[in-house]
């Protein structure tokens, strides 16, 4: 067959199945060309999912009769400026958009009206497209003082095989509300309006800049919960600065839908950063769970392309290792810095699974309630009130004692020794009450109480004593009385004996006995007294996991994560007062002891206002 030239309505063509591959394409596209215009408030209407009609609107700079017939023309843009020579720097992108082929593909699919007015002009003039033919340019009405208003209508009327690809109207919405989201994350100073069909979706007023506007939009896109439980990021390293907002660990989510990476102002889809954030997060998190974050990178044009696909959602970075260094350390120094604190939506999820009782408690009268049940009780007490014992300190407690049956079950004890348990100290985490069922802590604070998981709190207390001494050059190891030999698969054996070496640091001294066992020699001392056969089998399945893809100080911290569970304070211990107060201080003083290795929380704060919603007392 002849080598044939294509005409420019099927070139256009071609390239809007790269630029506008659905009504979001479109309108991603100009809002940013809106966004480059200098637009304080952008407002966009949809109809049938932006398929019968897309119409966006701005207040920027507008456009000249000469500039709307330049516009529709194909690599036609005003985002580029040649040097003295002529020559155009491809590297030094300062805008969203710059190829110059948002319009021509969009007007060659569709019916397209643009309207602008200049600034400064008192004229308003408008162009039409209809699937790639270009009529000529007329004046026009416009409502405002400047600014441009696109139309599009009938998207992909001029190819219809490309509608067959479409999904539903619904689902259409959605994406050019995920997209208009999006950008608004970017962009606090510029309002944004979304109507589809006539129903407004959203409206967000321009918010001040800085970091307290950008969480104000935040808060307005992602919600309330993640305005309380974001921490503040901003680090720089080399000219290069990371800033935005990150979830506590214990507000994590099952997938990364909630994760918005923006480079220069731009949204990106990149699997380094999106890596980055995973392994910043990967000392909190299991690895079925997702943070929630809105990191902005900021960098000099000269270390980023942006001119890697037509849609502009993937960059390559000239050093691709700086910019993971520094969203690792930075995410990761920002979240020592919240110590022990826990999502507030922990207490909220427990509140939901309270039930108000209906029935009576056990003894009481009939026709009675269980409350009056409960002071019927008290006599038990030979009319001495409990609160007494607080009132007058230990040595009422102490003589209150004899009174109370079953005094040497250790969750009454703690109960009794309310007046000893540091009263009135004025801590975070509050002092000690109670254990219940050999696995609960219940601590009461000054703005209400805490319940706390003692095997969940303990393991990441004892993790972070063990990375602490594996910086310091070594954990220090206990040696058995007899060694003791552990029997795994052939393939098990030897994968924990390869590894012996990075064991040996971590405090596990192990060696190969015959093809299908390995000997333990010494255990770490932080864990104390620990079965080290089911450790031992329990890190050969966490090597097995992930022995090839992770870097070795990662592949450190899953096995000392591991170790950490073995040697913490096992569900169903029971502690007495002191031993949940020493719990409850050094949690206080431990950074990240507000979540488990796993990414649980390790202890749920009820507000006094929270009790009394419980009881109706407000």
């Amino acid at each position: 067959m002849p080598i044939r030239r294509l005409s420019p309505e099927i070139v256009n063509r071609i390239a809007a199945g790269e630029v506008v591959e659905r009504p979001a394409s479109a309108m991603k596209e100009l809002v940013e060309n809106a966004i480059d215009a200098g637009a304080r408030h952008i407002g966009v209407q949809i109809e049938g999912g932006g398929l019968a009609r897309l119409v966006i609107t701005d207040d920027g700079h507008g456009m000249s009769p000469d500039e709307l017939a330049l516009a529709v023309e194909r690599h036609a843009t005003s985002k580029l400026e040649p040097d003295d020579a002529g020559d155009v720097d491809l590297l030094r992108i300062h805008t969203l958009g710059f190829r110059g082929e948002a319009l021509p593909s969009i007007g060659s699919v569709s019916r397209l009206t643009l309207s602008s007015r200049r600034t400064g002009a008192g004229e308003a003039w408008a162009l039409s497209v209809e699937a790639g033919r270009v009529a000529d340019v007329r004046p026009a009405a416009f409502s405002g003082p400047h600014g441009t208003r696109v139309e599009v209508r009938d998207l992909f009327h001029a190819t219809p095989a490309r509608l067959k690809f479409m999904k539903s109207e619904r689902a259409e919405t959605m994406a050019i509300t995920e997209e208009l989201r999006r950008h608004a994350m970017a962009h606090e100073g510029v309002g944004f309006t979304l109507e589809a069909d006539g129903r407004r979706i959203f409206s967000l007023p321009a918010q001040p800049p800085g970091p307290e506007g950008r969480l104000a939009r935040l808060g307005q896109i992602l919600g309330p919960d993640f305005r309380a439980n974001a921490l503040l990021i901003d680090h720089e390293r080399d000219g290069v600065r990371l800033s935005g907002y990150a979830g506590l660990p214990t507000f994590s989510r099952g997938n990364g839908a909630h994760q918005f990476l923006f480079v220069n102002g731009r949204p990106v889809r990149d699997r380094l950063l999106q890596g980055a954030l995973r392994g910043a997060y990967s000392d909190y998190l299991a690895r079925d769970r997702h943070p929630v974050a809105v990191l902005f990178i900021d960098i000099d044009p000269l270390g980023v392309d942006v001119n890697v696909h037509p849609a502009k959602t993937e960059v390559r970075f000239r050093d691709p290792a700086l910019v993971r260094g520094l969203i690792v350390g930075g995410l990761r120094h920002s979240l020592e810095g919240a110590a022990h604190r826990a999502s507030t939506t922990v207490a909220s999820e427990a509140l939901s699974r309270f039930r108000p009782g209906s029935e009576p408690l056990p003894g009481a009268a009939a026709g009675h309630s269980g409350w009056n049940g409960w002071r019927e009780a008290e006599p038990a007490l030979s009319g001495t009130p409990l609160h007494g014992a607080r009132d007058a300190g230990p040595q009422a407690a102490a003589a209150l004692a004899p009174h109370l049956p079953g005094l040497s079950e250790p969750s009454v004890r703690a109960a009794v020794a309310d007046a000893a348990s540091e009263a009135g100290g004025d801590y975070p985490l509050g002092s000690a009450r109670a254990q219940l069922h050999g696995t609960y802590i219940v601590a009461q604070t000054k703005a209400g109480m805490v319940l706390v998981d003692q095997h969940a709190a303990h393991e990441r207390l004892v993790y972070e004593r063990m990375k602490v001494q594996m910086r310091e050059g070594g954990i220090r190891r206990q040696g058995l009385l007899s060694p003791v030999v552990v029997d795994l698969s052939e393939s098990e054996a030897e994968r924990v004996s390869a590894r012996a070496a990075e064991l040996e640091a971590l405090g596990l001294v192990v060696e190969r006995f015959g093809p299908s066992s390995v000997l333990v020699r010494e255990t770490p001392a932080l864990l104390g007294t620990v079965d080290a056969e089911a450790l031992v089998r329990d890190l050969a399945d966490d090597l097995a996991e992930s022995d090839s893809p992770l870097s070795l100080e990662e592949r450190l911290s899953h096995v000392c994560s591991t170790m950490a569970c073995h040697g913490s304070v096992r569900a169903g211990r029971q502690l007495n007062l002191a031993e949940m107060n020493a719990l409850l201080r050094e949690m206080e003083a431990t950074p990240h002891s507000g979540q488990c290795n796993h990414g649980r929380p390790t202890y749920v704060e009820l507000k006094r206002e929270d009790l009394e919603r419980l009881f109706g007392r407000r």
